[in-house]
């Protein structure tokens, strides 16, 4: 499969067993298609990277840093880091949810989250990942209006991470999420 914007083409693997494994889900897409370049240096997260669109559009976008691809399903990993290796992008770290170092602190994070695991994991799963923000970073989450959206900005914001919509197309909002207050210690 490729993916295409006006910045890059990419050749993609996928498989079944993986989340939309015939095409780019319209939501990443309109993540990539609408969000500023990420940081140029330092660590960036791609909280459930699938086969790695979002992890590979970040990594060349910015060659400086280092792009941390996590997810919980061990054939998406393996699909990312060979998506990654056929690009040329070294920087890609496909890794395992428990197997980013604690210390680690990213300066961007984009996700299109798994809002069907139910609010309370969801819940929990951003909470860990926006608590590793740093204090300048912010996270732009994509979310479908029908599935939440607005109502995930209004428990972002009760929680202490200030967000904003900051874009809207087919149905599909684009999050922003500034590091806010939630640190971990």
């Amino acid at each position: 499969m490729m993916l295409v914007l006006p910045d890059l083409h990419l050749r993609l693997e996928t498989d079944s067993g993986v989340f939309s494994p015939g095409r780019v889900d319209p939501g990443t897409r309109i993540l990539l298609e609408s969000v500023p370049p990420p940081p140029a240096e330092g660590d960036l997260l791609d909280l459930g990277c699938g086969y790695g669109p979002v992890a590979l559009t970040m990594a060349t976008r910015a060659p400086g840093a280092t792009v941390w691809a996590v997810d919980v399903n061990r054939r998406s990993l393996e699909l990312c880091g060979r998506n990654a290796a056929a690009a040329a992008l070294d920087k890609v770290r496909p890794v395992h949810a428990d197997e980013v170092p604690p210390q680690v602190r990213f300066k961007a994070i984009w996700s299109n989250p798994p809002i069907r695991i139910g609010k309370a994991a969801l819940h929990e799963m951003l909470g860990r990942w926006l608590s590793r923000l740093t204090p300048d970073g912010c996270a732009y989450l994509v979310v479908q209006k029908h599935l939440g959206s607005d109502s995930l900005q209004r428990w972002l914001g009760e929680q202490g991470w200030p967000t904003s919509r900051v874009a809207s197309r087919s149905a599909y909002r684009i999050l922003k999420v500034e590091a806010g207050r939630k640190r971990e210690a």
